[in-house]
């Protein structure tokens, strides 16, 4: 009775452990209240306040007497809005550079003709996310024996700059090949599309005096660099920077302005006092950190515009209501198909348990990205893990059924090192393991379960119970370190509701990597949970930690009962029957060899 006693003030105690507050589910924001009651105007040079790096590669591309290259590469989203955004601060640094172009060449509807530049003649800028050949290079008309010549890009942007698509340049790489081509001789050839067909009448050449900038994402221009390996060695390269570091004031007040800016840009009204604390939360689970806001147009315009969707007409300003409608009215349209999961698990379709407690088995917590749905969500998962006599091989289910990727497979590997450095065994574990995903039908990849699969697998090797109310989430390395996943706040979410739908008992939660805490930003109903006490959140730094808090015993401890000790004990009761079963004589020899290893 007093064991029993014992063992659940123990328990009350390990669990108060590491528990997180209220508080730490959401940025602080306190420090930046006289931030948002103040007015920011919008900026008028951009890339020049927020992007640093890039703004100086573009003022050196633009140079056109000192640039060391007529082409960059740009790493940033293709869709118009970054186009636009490049385009406008490179037609800023053109028009105060005051550069005029050696010659402008006027296509005429019958010809082509030169004349010198005049003093208000100014390089020009031309972008397009998405280009066709003759978008690109013109084309030529011959129409009741009049030859018309119709302009390309290049035309429009010759003396100046081109700002070009990747995926365009990768999927036709004769606009490539052709483009660089003419580029780096300087002069614009009049070639056919398809060199089977000729022109009909022959076009000389005109002087071409043009740089590129192609923009798109790092695997679009490693396509690029795959067909022309050389391209990084003669390219200069620039980045868009998709997140503002937020150490103080000053960063806040610029990203305000940049979003000031960006409300401007479409006509929208500002953001009221009350309006910037729900944004930058949104802002924060976009990026996944406390410290860190998204500076990308596309998604902060987007935010913008569907407020105003429904306040805008109404308030002179965006409040702090409207952002929140519209948050919620998205998760709704969104919701869906997390809806039917859930609504699985509760029907018992997928079986899952919060409640008890049992060997070998653990709730584990995985993200689900389905294509075509624009966001991932969580699935609890059951992990289990059986245990019986054999030559100490741990079996990936999941790696056998060619259902686990690579980096599944590394983190089983993972958990195999720390576990047997941890028990320090002169001979092989007589134990085999086997570990499985139950009910999971798909491809299971990522990191994010070794935890879970390494307390599933400790606990049927103690033969010791794991409390099912509590899910966990985290990556292990080979010293039992519990390392940072991602999708943190979906996998919080996505278990909380399933308890919720269950009922809350107070005893429910999840066990997470304390390196994840600066990336917490929950929804209301789970902080409001928290904060009442009907859920918890434990923050954890190594698997003892995790151990402790799922089965009221540490894993190593010298003083009290614990894992490891469970587990050696367990082997050596398995040596001493296999001992009683020997004959007499192989028993004295194991006796004898024994004893030589010790002395």
């Amino acid at each position: 009775m007093y064991n029993q006693q014992l063992t659940k003030q123990r328990r009350i105690m390990l669990t108060n452990k590491n528990k997180l507050k209220g508080t730490d589910l959401l940025p602080d924001l306190a420090c930046f209240a006289a931030i948002f009651n103040q007015p920011y105007p919008p900026l008028s040079a951009p890339l020049a306040m927020l992007q640093a790096r890039l703004m100086d590669g573009l003022m050196q591309f633009c140079n056109s007497s000192r640039s060391p290259s007529r082409f960059m590469l740009l790493t940033a989203q293709e869709n118009n809005d970054y186009f636009q955004l490049i385009a406008e601060t490179v037609k800023q640094i053109l028009d105060a550079s005051s550069q005029n172009v050696s010659s402008r060449h006027l296509v005429a509807d019958i010809g082509v003709s030169t004349q010198p530049a005049t003093n208000m003649d100014r390089a020009s800028c031309v972008w397009q996310s998405l280009v066709e050949y003759e978008q690109l290079f013109g084309a030529l008309r011959f129409y009741r024996d009049v030859l018309y010549l119709q302009p390309g890009l290049v035309h429009r942007a010759n003396g100046g700059i081109l700002i070009v698509g990747v995926r365009a340049l990768v999927r036709q790489p004769v606009l490539w090949l052709r483009l660089k081509h003419m580029i780096l001789q300087q002069r614009f050839d009049w070639l056919p599309e398809n060199t089977s067909r000729p022109l009909p009448v022959a076009v000389p050449s005109i002087p071409l005096n043009l740089r590129l900038i192609v923009v798109g994402n790092r695997a679009g221009l490693a396509d690029l660099n795959a067909i022309e390996p050389e391209l990084t060695s003669f390219a200069m390269y620039g980045e868009f920077e998709s997140e503002l570091c937020i150490i103080g004031p000053d960063k806040m007040a610029k990203w305000c302005s940049w979003v000031n800016t960006l409300a401007q840009q479409h006509g929208l009204p500002l953001l009221s006092a009350d309006a910037w604390p729900v944004l930058v939360r949104q802002a924060i689970r976009y990026s996944g950190d406390h410290y860190q806001l998204p500076l990308c147009p596309h998604w902060l315009s987007r935010r913008l515009k569907e407020a105003a969707m429904y306040y805008g007409s109404k308030h002179e300003q965006l409040t702090a209501t409207a952002f929140t409608d519209s948050e919620q009215k998205r998760s709704w349209r969104e919701s869906y198909l997390s809806e039917r999961m859930q609504y699985e698990i509760v029907a018992s379709q997928i079986m899952l348990e919060n409640e008890g407690h049992v060997v070998g088995q653990v709730n584990a917590l995985s993200l689900l990205d389905f294509p075509g749905h624009p966001l991932p969500f969580c699935e609890p998962s059951r992990i289990s893990c059986v245990v019986h006599v054999g030559d100490g091989e741990i079996n990936d289910v999941e790696h056998k059924a060619e259902l686990g990727g690579n980096l599944h497979t590394k983190g089983m590997l993972i958990i195999q090192a720390f576990l047997m450095s941890a028990l320090k065994l002169d001979q092989q574990l007589p134990f085999s393991a086997s570990l499985v995903f139950e009910q999971s039908y798909g491809e299971v990849d990522g990191d994010s379960a070794s935890l879970a699969e390494g307390v599933a697998l400790i606990s049927a090797l103690a033969d010791k119970p794991i409390n099912q109310q509590i899910a966990v989430t985290g990556s292990v390395d080979q010293f039992g370190h519990v390392q940072p996943i991602g999708g943190v706040n979906e996998k919080i979410e996505g278990f909380f509701a399933f308890c919720q739908a269950r009922a809350l008992t107070g005893a429910q939660g999840v066990i997470l990597p304390t390196a994840n805490v600066r990336h917490l930003c929950l929804h209301d109903d789970v902080i409001e949970a928290v904060s009442e006490g009907q859920f918890s959140l434990w923050a954890v730094d190594t698997i003892d930690d995790t151990l402790e808090i799922l089965t009221a015993m540490s894993f190593d401890n010298d003083h009290l009962p614990n894992l490891l000790a469970a587990i050696r004990a367990r082997i050596s009761n398995f040596y001493l029957r296999e001992q009683k079963l020997l004959p007499w004589c192989f028993r004295w020899l194991n006796w004898f060899n024994q004893r030589a290893r010790n002395d």
